[in-house]
């Protein structure tokens, strides 16, 4: 009987051979800075704002396209919950206060910086997240010089980060809701939970449902893209025979590619244009633009170096493999590349007001560059230095 290979997962494709999706995404941010700052400035701003069917195209980029990025972190969440690198406790201890240390750090530093303004308090979120793509993409450029065990962690911490951005986005960036359509949504969401329950292992029940989950969750005042994160949880991961795979990896397999290649450049390429004409250096010096910033670079650094050494230091976990303190502040310096989620919360948080937005984008940009660049420096001159792991904790073992 021939075994059936499972097919990769986006992040497991990054972790081992390239550093595509973050390249892409990198390319497509860039562009959007050039082209918002040339001749070709007003057509794109312009075409952002085209209504088709109810919706602007940047709605449609934001509310729709990225329901199937939420789609696609929903499946890696379950997958790696149930099967993969944060199957047990002992797995998910240490990504897991590493990635609570490094969403509460950020925040605390945003607000630092935003305690006079009630109005920019709102944005003490943005920072939190860790951009999986870039920063996975930035590790896999060092190549073999970086342990696996630390690849691994990155991307547990940035997956649970991710968890932690999604439930964050539901209760705290959600409002005006509507009683009658949210009942909808828990409908709908029951009866793909039927569908699970019942072993349908067809795709297309899923899909239609999944449809209507986002439009009910479009009218509902919760942001329609958490309808991909419900349907993901949905989908069925247990095997009913040996000859199929079921449906949350078929769908995995099929959607990792236009998630990284296509999905979130293009929400890049749409959110990270911000135009410098008329903007002043005061721009540099507000309040959002230095939380933001330095919450990423400042923050996460800080809170995922130290939350990890002091979860080691107590013996909750131990390092990775092969790891030395010096990898473990590398990664935690990437964790700072804040860039998808990052702008995603920032379009929640001031929704309608583009100078907060633009103070958010350069936030952003000034953060996850910073972090990302030092980041890579510090890995880059680690080098042969490795270190065996520390012996295990009962806790951990």
């Amino acid at each position: 009987m021939h075994s059936i290979s499972k097919p990769k997962s986006t992040f497991r494709r990054l972790l081992t051979s390239e550093a595509g999706g973050g390249i892409i995404l990198m390319i497509a941010a860039a562009a959007a800075l050039v082209v918002a700052n040339s001749p070709m400035a007003t057509a794109y701003f312009r075409t952002l704002q085209v209504h088709v069917v109810g919706l602007s195209v940047l709605e449609w980029i934001n509310d729709s396209l990225m329901a199937v990025f939420f789609l696609m972190v929903g499946l890696e969440i379950k997958r790696e919950f149930i099967e993969g690198q944060l199957a047990t406790w002992p797995r998910r201890i240490l990504p897991a206060i590493a990635a609570l240390g490094g969403m509460v750090a950020p925040a605390l530093v945003y607000v630092a910086f935003n305690l006079g303004s009630f109005e920019t308090l709102r944005g003490w979120a943005i920072p939190t997240a860790t951009d999986i793509a870039f920063a996975l993409g930035a590790l896999a450029l060092l190549g073999s010089r970086i342990p696996a065990s630390l690849k691994i962690f990155l991307a547990a911490l940035a997956i649970l980060d991710d968890l932690g951005a999604v439930s964050i986005i539901a209760i705290f960036y959600t409002d005006h809701l509507a009683p009658a359509w949210l009942a909808a949504v828990v409908a709908t969401f029951g009866i793909l939970l039927m569908l699970n329950y019942f072993s349908v292992t067809k795709l297309t029940p899923y899909l239609v449902m999944g449809v209507v989950l986002w439009f009910f969750m479009l009218k509902s005042g919760v942001h329609a893209t958490l309808a991909g994160v419900a349907l993901a949880l949905s989908m069925p991961l247990a095997r009913t025979s040996s000859a199929d795979l079921p449906p949350l990896l078929k769908l995995e397999h099929a959607i990792q590619t236009p998630v990284a290649f296509l999905i979130v450049p293009i929400f890049g390429f749409a959110n990270a244009g911000v135009s410098f004409a008329g903007m002043d250096w005061a721009v540099l010096t507000a309040p959002v633009t230095l939380g933001v910033a330095a919450g990423l670079f400042l923050g996460k650094q800080v809170g995922v170096f130290l939350a990890t050494w002091a979860a080691v230091g107590l013996r909750l976990a131990v390092r990775p493999d092969h790891a030395t303190w010096l990898h473990i502040y590398g990664v935690a310096l990437l964790c700072g590349i804040g860039f998808t989620m990052s702008l995603f919360i920032g379009i929640l948080a001031f929704p309608g007001a583009a100078v907060l937005q633009n103070e958010v984008k350069v936030g952003v940009l000034i953060g996850s560059v910073t972090a990302g660049v030092l980041g890579m420096l510090v890995l880059s001159l680690t080098k042969g230095k490795t270190s065996q792991p520390e012996a295990r904790s009962p806790a951990a073992a």
